[in-house]
């Protein structure tokens, strides 16, 4: 991976406000990452000075080893969830000018 692409994904993740989440999709689209995927691996190995609580899977769920903590964390933040599920309909950032930009359905 090129470093451009790795700062693009972290810039993506710094900008999503508290109280909404993103998923490892949003911010492969948003970032132009090929895969979702790489967005947990760079969170993984380079995401302890960012918001990486706002990140949520597909499902809206958290990963489940960060499960507890990631829950406390947006609930702090006003996102609740509901049977460790958060509600994407309601909580998930539409970036301004994202639904022009990204493929259809995105957001």
């Amino acid at each position: 991976m090129d470093d451009e692409l790795h700062e693009r994904v972290r810039s993506v993740i710094a900008d999503v406000p508290a109280g909404t989440v993103a998923t490892y999709g949003d911010i492969a689209a948003l970032s132009g990452a090929p895969s979702p995927r790489l967005i947990g691996r760079i969170l993984a190995e380079d995401g302890h000075d960012l918001p990486w609580h706002r990140v949520l899977r597909a499902n809206g769920t958290p990963a489940p080893h960060l499960l507890h903590e990631q829950l406390e964390r947006l609930r702090a933040e006003g996102v609740l969830a509901d049977d460790q599920r958060v509600d994407l309909r309601k909580y998930r950032w539409r970036p301004e000018g994202a639904e022009d930009h990204e493929p259809e359905g995105l957001f």
